[in-house]
């Protein structure tokens, strides 16, 4: 994945909305981009654990890039679009998108390939059944 993404569109379903709020910010006031990273996690593994039947681990994140800071308060939207399902394991990408604070018009502040793969109650890997 080389080029970002920057179509006004987000691709894949809604998997998580959440408030970017003060406790999240760095010293400039915008958000850490390690916050925002934990939620688009939080967003795939939602969306791999549909596809898995059950529980699932990140083993890979790849290719993000931040395009626009977040501001307190946005709206954070993110959005998964599964890539591939393999034996034991889902790549998805994940778009994060909020609203300009300055014309509410949606905007595309990063994307990122996330790889899961699915794991027994002992934190083995299995089969993914279809």
């Amino acid at each position: 994945m080389n080029d970002i993404d920057t179509t006004p569109i987000p691709q894949g379903e809604l998997a998580l909305q959440t408030i970017a709020m003060p406790k999240d910010t760095n010293a400039s006031g915008d958000i850490f981009g390690g916050w925002l990273l934990s939620q688009m996690d939080i967003a795939g593994m939602i969306t791999a654990c549909d596809v898995a039947g059950g529980r699932v681990a990140t083993v890979a994140i790849e290719g993000m890039a931040f395009l626009t800071p977040v501001h307190v308060g946005a709206v954070i939207t993110c959005y998964c679009d599964v890539l591939e399902i393999g034996r034991s394991s889902i790549r998805i990408i994940v778009e994060v998108w909020i609203n300009s604070p300055h014309d509410g018009e949606p905007l595309k502040v990063t994307e990122g390939e996330f790889v899961f793969v699915a794991i027994d109650e002992n934190g083995r890997t299995r089969t993914i059944l279809s």
